[in-house]
């Protein structure tokens, strides 16, 4: 009886020490898949969980952060029969733990395996040029492809990316030549434009130039004009002046010349100083007033008178 006792408090024990490491803490971003006598019981989020011992059992752990898968180089042929390698990535979310862990055996060789035919059919629908320039196209066809396909399976893709794209040898020569001879061919044609660019812009310059000069021209032409002009002014008004001044001079000679009152033959001899002055030396014909005559006869007799006084005083 006494054994029987121990043996069951030691089964009690034991079963009360099974029951406090049935506890289980469910860290943040996981969750675990509970079944019961091997069918799904529930799912378990982040927090503190315990579980039936010996019936219960965790069967699989599931991440729920975002997940990034590089797949190895795939070969893919295209419409004109070109073969390449081609790598993708892909980005997946699990959004249904329990879909995940009974939707598909080894979830992430079946996105390798979708992804590679996946990306075969799309190739095969486009050339070698279309293919390297159509990489938003590809990567959208992808997703939307595989986001569908992976949708029983609890899976989420958010994105999917072409990695590299890798032709064989001979067409990456090819390639490379073909883009050297483009580049030349820019670089001429920049050559080019810079050189009319260069020779534009000199003719506008010549143009500029010459239109300045000859406005700089005509200014100067109108200022030697207006210089001219003010010179012609300037030199009609001082020849005026000195006819006004020649004239006052004549005017006020002859007021004083009547203010002296001045007899006969005083003016007879101005008249005569006046005709020399006329003369100057330079007449060839000098007609002689009669006036002027009848000064000569007044001379002569000025001299007599003045030759018989002499004569009468020495006597």
């Amino acid at each position: 009886m006494e054994i029987f006792l121990y043996f069951l408090l030691a089964v009690i024990g034991l079963f009360l020490v099974l029951c406090v490491f049935q506890f289980r803490i469910v860290p943040q971003s996981y969750t675990f898949v509970i079944e019961r006598l091997g069918s799904y019981k529930t799912t378990w989020h982040d927090g503190l969980h315990w579980k039936f011992p010996l019936i219960d059992r965790v069967v699989q752990r599931v991440l729920l952060k975002e997940q990034v898968v590089d797949f190895a180089p795939q070969p893919v042929i295209t419409r004109d029969n070109v073969t390449m390698q081609i790598d993708t990535v892909v980005f997946f979310q699990i959004t249904d733990s329990k879909l995940y862990a009974y939707g598909v055996s080894k979830p992430i060789m079946a996105i390798e395996n979708l992804t590679a035919t996946t990306l075969r059919n799309i190739i095969g629908e486009l050339e070698l040029d279309e293919t390297l320039t159509s990489r938003d196209v590809i990567n959208t066809k992808m997703r939307v492809i595989l986001d569908e396909a992976t949708d029983p399976w609890g899976i989420k893709i958010n994105r999917v990316e072409v990695k590299n794209i890798l032709p064989p040898r001979d067409i990456q020569e090819a390639m490379e030549k073909q883009m050297r001879a483009e580049r030349e061919r820019r670089a001429v044609i920049l050559n080019a434009e810079g050189q009319r660019e260069a020779a534009i812009k000199l003719a506008e310059g010549d143009k500029q130039s010459e239109i300045l000069r000859a406005q700089a021209n005509k200014e100067a032409q109108i200022l030697n004009a207006e210089a001219d002009k003010e010179a012609q002014v300037r030199r009609a008004e001082g020849q005026a002046e000195a006819i006004l001044k020649v004239q006052d001079a004549t005017a006020e000679g002859l007021k004083k010349l009547n203010l002296a009152k001045p007899t006969k033959a005083i003016l007879t001899l101005k008249a005569y100083d006046a005709f020399i002055a006329a003369a100057d030396g330079k007449a060839t014909k000098i007609i002689i007033p009669s006036e002027i005559q009848n000064l000569a006869g007044l001379v002569s007799s000025l001299s007599e008178i003045t030759k018989n006084n002499v004569d009468e005083e020495s006597e």
